[in-house]
């Protein structure tokens, strides 16, 4: 019989242990001190000890030893939490919106931007190419605007397919405002710039010049800029200008409000 059942059959560590449970001493958790009877609530860490601080302010410091706490009348043991990791930043486009990663870019929409020229359409690609190829928005150089009205009405625009137009030089008085008010149909938004060219809707900081020069009325502006900043010809001055627009930043004002508007009045979706 002993054989069948061991020598002791008191031997060894046969009664069942309590288990105490370890708690993350995350901010405000209220502890009781079990030796002291200290309450209060965590309020940070030193020197490996926990802070507790009670309802009157007064603070104490406590080694983080096993069941050294009480919580809820129980004890515990406090450990210190975990380091959570930092979520990386939300990368955002040139334009500033929030980037939308893994999609592909959306069939295109009815919908257009027409711009007055190639280097306007590269300005906009630069800077908002990720969002309109989000929204499925195509921008398409007019090469001028001077048959503006005719042009809208070839396009036939109607609430489903929407046109936007950014125009240069659209102020007050300019030619430009009086070929944009022949445009009247209520789906087409006509938005513009005050700058002569869309060159000069970028930032002179960010060409390393103190302003754009000023160009004698009568003289084209475009070659006058050149003339100024010692360039050989505008199409050297526009690679340069295009090399150091990297964002919004970049950019004026008027334009990024401009282009806001337009992309917003192409995307809203027909009632």
């Amino acid at each position: 019989m002993g054989r069948r059942y061991g020598e002791d059959v008191l031997a060894g560590d046969w009664r069942r242990r309590r288990v105490i449970p370890e708690v993350d001493a995350e901010p405000d958790l209220v502890v009781e001190d079990a030796d002291s009877g200290f309450c209060g609530a965590v309020v940070g860490f030193d020197s490996g000890a926990v802070v507790l601080e009670d309802r009157h302010g007064r603070r104490r410091n406590f080694p983080l030893l096993p069941a050294a706490f009480l919580l809820d009348g129980e004890p515990v043991t406090l450990r210190r939490p975990a380091t959570r990791a930092v979520p990386p930043p939300r990368r955002r486009t040139a334009s500033g919106s929030v980037a939308v990663g893994g999609l592909r870019a959306r069939v295109a929409r009815a919908s257009r931007i027409w711009v007055e020229g190639v280097h306007d359409a590269a300005l906009v690609e630069r800077i908002w190419g990720d969002d309109l190829r989000v929204e499925g928005v195509v921008v398409e150089p007019l090469e001028g605007i001077d048959d503006l009205a005719a042009r809208v009405g070839e396009f036939a625009p109607a609430p489903h397919r929407r046109l936007g137009v950014l125009v240069d030089h659209l102020v007050a008085g300019s030619k430009e405002s009086r070929i944009v008010a022949a445009v009247t149909s209520p789906d087409v938004l006509v938005t513009g710039h005050p700058y002569v060219d869309v060159w000069q809707a970028v930032r002179p900081a960010a060409l390393g010049i103190r302003a754009w020069p000023v160009v004698p009325p009568g003289r084209p502006w475009k070659e006058g800029v050149c003339a100024a900043l010692g360039v050989a010809d505008p199409a050297t001055m526009w690679r340069h200008i295009l090399s150091k627009v990297d964002s919004f930043a970049d950019v004026e004002t008027p334009l990024i409000n401009a282009m806001e508007r337009l992309i917003d009045f192409v995307t809203v979706p027909a009632d």
